[in-house]
Formats: structure tokens, C-alpha cells, sequence
């Protein structure tokens, strides 16, 4: 047996973990003969519902209604989804494997045995969203830039460090880079999902049950299943299927800023009168409402996606459960309707800066995006000018 593979018993219940790299023949390979020589009672697959259904569709992102996706707050989901399939997709081509090939195949391979098969992931967008949710400020700008540069990353990659994934000193040096860079995402995408897999692989049916997962969770999905065996800890995943609500500090960071703002303003006014009250005013809707504008004009936004950002940013710095980024998002979606060759070249131009702008739906994120990067930069501008003017 390889490294990539481990054999696993508690009691009169036998578990093989098969590793995988998600973009590899060698993979395919030994995913369809572990199951042909294992003749397990159920296969369990590293995959979630949504991610299958969209795997046998490749074509439903032309049902997208980026409309509703701003609404829900998903732009960041969104972003990341396509980045990473995008990346994945490269990869792939690189080597003339799809991505999740692998997860396709074990799963052929167990209806060709009339083997049952169980999809033991966590959804997608449940992990994307906690990503982005316990994540800091800083570590929220640390992901987008991540997230940015494998977009546009243009280095092949070859079948030999694609295998070299799967090789455990390369794994184990990955994951340290990625705990020190962005710990929070780490414990999201990587710990919390070890303990997700391997609480529903061992739900699953049967006294010998084959696992096909990528190799990077191999070491943690081992050390669950044996404190699971253990009893020490039990199977409900609820904790982590759910995104955190904003914490008390977080909605009162949220109404930190507005509270300055307006409490710097009242000063002005009983300082210098209304003159100087009417002055700072005018200074914070110039820096905050210039800055979320001149974002908007960065991403080619619509004129009046470039109006909204100017009349919407102090309004959403005043009202924190909306964002600037909502209003020049959906004014721009509604004033360049998306068409269906967006939507069907929405994964291909995510890799292209040119491809972006010129794809309607993806200039609607980048208007999001850097509308909202514009307000956030104008009001840590603004509150130092107000409070210079303050005390002049």
C-alpha cells in the first residue's frame, strides 16, 4: 500500500483512505483499482451535493442571477468559486486531466460494482463563507490578494509536481506555508473539513468503507477517525456546517466608524458653529463618496454605477448592514445586463484581466469589489482630516 493510502480498523469496521491529487491520471488509476480490488461496502467521496450536480452540469453557471447574488451577500463566495475553478482548470489543462476527474471516476467505478456511494464533503459555499467570515480585516485583504494572484497565474505546472502533491513532506511544508500566512483559512478549508470528512465517512454504511480525498487530508482525517473510535469526540458536524453571526465586537467595530463620524461632525458644530460642522460634512462625503466613486470608475463601472457609489458610500458608512458595494453592483447589473456568452465564459475569463472587463458579470463584482475598497480607504482618510480640522 502507498502513502497515499491507508488502511484503517476499529473493531470489526475497516476504513481505506485512498489520497488523491485532483488533477491526475496516476489518481484516476488508483482510485478505480483500489475499488475493483477492495470490493468495499460503500465508497465515500471528498465531493458535496452541489459540487456533484454541478460536475454531471457543467453549464449551470448560465442559471446565475448575480442579482440575487449580491442580495445574499455572496459576492466574495462567488469570486473565490470561480477563481479556484479557474485555477483548477489550468492546472488540469496542463497535464489533460480535469479537475475532480479522480472523484468521477470512483464514483463509476463503484455503480459499475453496484458498490453504494455517499458525497462526505462540507458544501462549497458554507466553507468559502466561513473562510471569509473568520477571517480578520487584514487577513480578508491577505485572502483577496491570494485569491487574485492564482487568478492570474501563468506558470504550467507539470505531471511531476502535480504527483509531488501527494508526497507527505510536500504536503506537510504547504500546510505550514498556508498556517502562517492565513491561519484562519487553514483551520477553515483544511482542519474543520478534516473533522467533517472523517465524522461522515464514519457514518457512512457498512464494515468496510473506501474513502477517495485529496492526500492534504490524510494525516488529519486519521487522527479524527481515531479519537471518534476513541470516543472522544462524537460526529455532530453543526458547529462548522453553519456560518458564524457576526460576534458582539464585530457589530460594534461595524458602528465604530459612523459613531467617529458623526461625533466628530456634532464637535465641529459646537466648536466652531455651523460653518465648520457644514465644512467637515462636506469633507467626509468628498473623501467618502469620491473615493467608493473613483473605484467604480476603475472597474468601468456604468456612469450611474459611478453616481450610485458617490451617493451610496456614505449612506452604507452610516448603515453598516449595507454596503457601498450593493448599490453600484446592482445599478451596474442593471444598467449592462449580463448575456448568455457571459455566463458561458464566466470561468474561462476570470484567469484574464482583459477577459474580466470585458465579461459583464465579472465587471459587475469588479465594480463591487473596488467600489467598496474606495469607501472603505475614504473614511480611514477622512476621520484623521476631521479631526485635524477639529483641532485647528
Amino acid at each position: 500500500m502507498s502513502q497515499t493510502e491507508k488502511r484503517i480498523t476499529f473493531g470489526d469496521r475497516e476504513f481505506i483512505l485512498v489520497g488523491t491529487a485532483h488533477v491526475s491520471q496516476e489518481s484516476i488509476d488508483q482510485v478505480i483499482s483500489a475499488i475493483g480490488n477492495e470490493n468495499p461496502d460503500c465508497v465515500a467521496i471528498e465531493l458535496d451535493n452541489e459540487r456533484l450536480a454541478s460536475m454531471k452540469n457543467p453549464d449551470s453557471w448560465k442559471n446565475l442571477d448575480i442579482v440575487k447574488v449580491l442580495k445574499e451577500k455572496k459576492g466574495f463566495v462567488l469570486m473565490a468559486n470561480l477563481v479556484l475553478s479557474s485555477f483548477q482548470k489550468r492546472m488540469g489543462a496542463d497535464v489533460g486531466v480535469k479537475p475532480g476527474e479522480e472523484m468521477k471516476a470512483a464514483i463509476k467505478a463503484a455503480e459499475e460494482k453496484g458498490i453504494p456511494s455517499v458525497m462526505v464533503d462540507r458544501p462549497i459555499q458554507t466553507t468559502l463563507r466561513r473562510a471569509w467570515a473568520m477571517n480578520s480585516l487584514w487577513g480578508k485583504c491577505k485572502l483577496l490578494a491570494a485569491l487574485l494572484s492564482s487568478a492570474f497565474e501563468t506558470e504550467s505546472i507539470s505531471k511531476e509536481e502535480i504527483e509531488n502533491l501527494k508526497n507527505t513532506n510536500e504536503m506537510d511544508s504547504m500546510m505550514s506555508e498556508l498556517a502562517a500566512y492565513l491561519p484562519a483559512v487553514k483551520k477553515v478549508l483544511i482542519d474543520e473539513r478534516d473533522q467533517y470528512l472523517a465524522s461522515h465517512i464514519w457514518e457512512a454504511r457498512g464494515n468496510k468503507v473506501l474513502a477517495v480525498l485529496g492526500a492534504g487530508h490524510l494525516p488529519g482525517v486519521e487522527k479524527h477517525m481515531a479519537k471518534l473510535a476513541s470516543g472522544q469526540v462524537s460526529t455532530d458536524t453543526s458547529e462548522i456546517s453553519q456560518v458564524p453571526p457576526p460576534g458582539i465586537g464585530s457589530k460594534i467595530a461595524g458602528w465604530i466608524f459612523p459613531a467617529v463620524i458623526v461625533a466628530l461632525i456634532a464637535a465641529g458644530f459646537f466648536t466652531g458653529g455651523a460653518v465648520s460642522s457644514l465644512d467637515m460634512l462636506l469633507r467626509w462625503l468628498l473623501w467618502n463618496g469620491s473615493l467608493a466613486a473613483l473605484g467604480a470608475v476603475l472597474a468601468l463601472g456604468h456612469p450611474l454605477a459611478v453616481l450610485a457609489g458617490f451617493v451610496g458610500a456614505p449612506i452604507a458608512t452610516l448603515n453598516p448592514v449595507l454596503g457601498v458595494g450593493l448599490f453600484t453592483g446592482l445599478v451596474q447589473a442593471a444598467m449592462r445586463k449580463p448575456k448568455v456568452e457571459d455566463m458561458e465564459n464566466l470561468q474561462s475569463d476570470v484567469s484574464s484581466l482583459k477577459k474580466m472587463y470585458k465579461n459583464r458579470i465579472l465587471r459587475v463584482l469588479l465594480v463591487f469589489f473596488l467600489s467598496s475598497i474606495g469607501g472603505v480607504i475614504g473614511n480611514f482618510i477622512a476621520v484623521p482630516a476631521l479631526f485635524s480640522a477639529l483641532i485647528k
